[in-house]
C-alpha cells in the first residue's frame, strides 16, 4: 500500500483542486468518480475542472494587482481554447492573448470584449490582421518589420489608428527547453535590442500616423522555474524603453510576458504565483523609478498556469509487451495524437493508476501510445502497480498544450472533453470526433 500522506501531497500539487480518493480506491474530482467518467464517455478522455480554473484566475489577479492596481491578466488561447473555456475565462474578467484568426473567431463567437484581446504572432496574415482590425481588437503586439508595413497599410485603408505594442527580444536565456526559449538573440520572435532592430522599429512606428505605440512586450520562454530571468529581462527592457520614451513614445503599457511553470512531476518545485508576482512587479516599479518614468498598465500573460493543472487526461491500458531484461511496454489508447509534447519536447508526466489508487508501485514500465511511430511514448520508466488490460491511467497537468496541438494522425479521432462544474456536475464541452467527422471536408473526384 502507498503512503496516503505522500499521495495526498502529490495530489494537491499535480491534480485539480478537490481531487481525492474515494471508498472504492478511485480518484475523484469534486466528488465525481473518474472511473465513472471514463465508462460514460470512453477513453482517451480529457477532464477540466471549473473550480480550479476559477481559483487560479483569481490567484493571478490577487497576486499581481496587490503591487499595482492597473494590472491585467491575460489567458493564453494557445494553451487551449474552445467556446466554453472562452466563456469561463471571460467570466473571470481576464483578457485574452491570441496568435491566430481561429482563436479570434472563438473569442468573437462568445462576444469576448475585443478591447481586452492582444494579438501576438510572428507571421500574421493579411486576412487575420484585417479580421482583427474589423473586430476593433485592443492591441496588436508587433513582431517584425514586415508586420509594421502590412499593418500600417491596412490601417490606412480602413482609416484606423491602432494601438500597438512592440515585442522585444532582450537577449536573456531563461534556461528552459531550446524549443520553448524565445527571449534570446537567435529566435524568430521579436525585435532584438542588441542588434538595434528594436530602436529601428520604434523610429519606424513613430513616423506613421496609423499606429499608436503605447508599450512594449517580451516573452522569455516557458516553463521558467527560475525568478532571476524575469528580473534581468525587465531591467534590459526598461533601459531600452527609457530611451524610447525620450524619443517621444507615450509609454502606457508594459508586458513582461509569462512562462510561469507548473508541476508535471512530483519532484517539480515551481515558484508560487505570489513569488513570480513579487519579483516581476517589484522590478518593474524599481526600474520605472530608476528612469523617472510613470508606472504603466502592467499586462501579465498566464500561459499554461491557468489550465495546466486544471486538466487531466485519462487513458485505458491495452496491449502489454514484456521484453525480459530490456523493457515492458504498456500501450494506452491515446498518445502523440492527443498529446505530442513528450515526443516534441521530451516533456515528462507523472502517471497514476486511477482504479486502484492506493496499490503499491511494483513495476517500471514504458507507457506507449497507439500511434504508428516508435517515438510515440507518453512516459518512460513509469513506476506503477502491476497493470492489466482495461486499467485506467491518469496523466495530471494535461490541461495546457496537449489538446491545443492534437492531431488526427493515423486518422484517429480527437478525444472528448468533459468539464466538472463547481457544483459537482459534469458537462460535455467538446464531443468526441467520429470517423465521419474526419472525412467531412474530403471532396470526391
Amino acid at each position: 500500500m502507498k503512503s496516503l500522506d505522500n499521495l495526498k501531497m502529490e495530489i494537491t500539487e499535480l491534480f485539480p483542486d478537490g481531487t481525492s480518493i474515494n471508498d472504492k480506491d478511485h480518484f475523484e474530482i469534486n466528488n465525481v468518480d473518474l472511473v465513472d467518467l471514463a465508462n460514460e464517455y470512453g477513453t482517451p478522455l480529457y477532464i477540466y475542472d471549473e473550480k480550479t480554473i476559477k481559483n487560479i484566475c483569481q490567484e493571478f489577479i490577487g497576486a499581481f494587482s496587490k503591487y499595482w492596481k492597473d494590472t491585467k491578466i491575460l489567458y493564453a488561447a494557445k494553451a487551449f481554447i474552445n467556446k466554453p473555456i472562452a466563456q469561463l475565462i471571460m467570466s473571470e474578467d481576464l483578457g485574452l492573448d491570441i496568435v491566430s484568426g481561429g482563436e479570434l473567431a472563438v473569442a468573437q463567437s462568445v462576444n469576448f470584449p475585443a478591447s481586452s484581446i492582444y494579438f501576438h504572432g510572428n507571421n500574421k496574415s493579411k486576412d487575420e490582421i484585417s479580421m482583427a482590425l474589423d473586430s476593433k481588437i485592443g492591441r496588436f503586439v508587433i513582431d517584425n518589420f514586415t508586420e509594421i508595413e502590412l499593418l500600417t497599410k491596412l490601417c490606412q485603408k480602413k482609416n484606423i489608428v491602432q494601438d500597438v505594442l512592440l515585442r522585444l527580444s532582450p537577449g536573456i536565456d531563461a534556461h528552459t527547453h531550446v524549443k520553448t526559449t524565445t527571449g534570446i538573440l537567435d529566435t524568430k520572435f521579436g525585435f532584438s535590442i542588441v542588434t538595434g532592430d528594436a530602436m529601428d522599429a520604434v523610429t519606424s512606428i513613430l513616423k506613421t500616423k496609423n499606429l499608436n505605440l503605447i508599450g512594449f512586450h517580451c516573452h522569455l520562454g516557458s516553463p521558467i522555474f527560475e525568478l532571476s530571468p524575469y528580473q534581468m529581462g525587465i531591467q534590459s527592457m526598461m533601459e531600452f524603453i527609457s530611451s524610447a520614451v525620450r524619443m517621444g513614445v507615450d509609454f502606457r503599457e508594459f508586458s513582461p510576458g509569462g512562462g510561469f511553470a507548473i508541476s508535471y512531476l512530483k519532484t517539480d518545485k515551481p515558484p508560487l504565483i505570489e513569488s513570480y508576482a513579487k519579483v516581476i512587479m517589484e522590478t518593474i516599479l524599481e526600474e520605472c523609478s530608476k528612469y523617472n518614468m510613470n508606472i504603466p498598465k502592467i499586462v501579465i500573460e498566464s500561459g499554461r498556469a491557468i489550465v495546466g493543472r486544471a486538466g487531466v487526461a485519462l487513458y485505458r491500458v491495452g496491449s502489454i509487451k514484456d521484453i525480459p531484461n530490456v523493457r515492458k511496454y504498456v500501450s494506452l489508447d491515446g498518445g502523440m495524437g492527443d498529446n505530442i509534447r513528450p515526443a516534441l519536447y521530451g516533456s515528462k508526466y507523472q502517471p497514476y493508476l486511477v482504479n486502484r489508487v492506493v496499490e503499491s508501485d511494483d513495476e517500471i514500465v514504458t507507457l506507449s501510445g497507439k500511434f504508428c511511430e516508435s517515438g510515440d511514448i507518453l512516459v518512460e520508466k513509469a513506476v506503477l502497480p502491476k497493470l492489466n488490460q482495461g486499467d485506467l491511467i491518469a496523466l495530471p497537468a494535461s490541461g495546457a498544450y496537449s489538446l491545443a496541438m492534437a492531431s488526427n494522425y493515423n486518422l484517429n479521432p480527437r478525444p472528448p472533453i468533459v468539464l466538472i462544474t463547481e457544483n459537482g456536475n459534469t458537462k460535455l464541452i467538446r464531443k468526441a470526433e467520429s470517423y465521419q467527422d474526419l472525412m467531412s471536408f474530403d471532396m470526391l473526384l
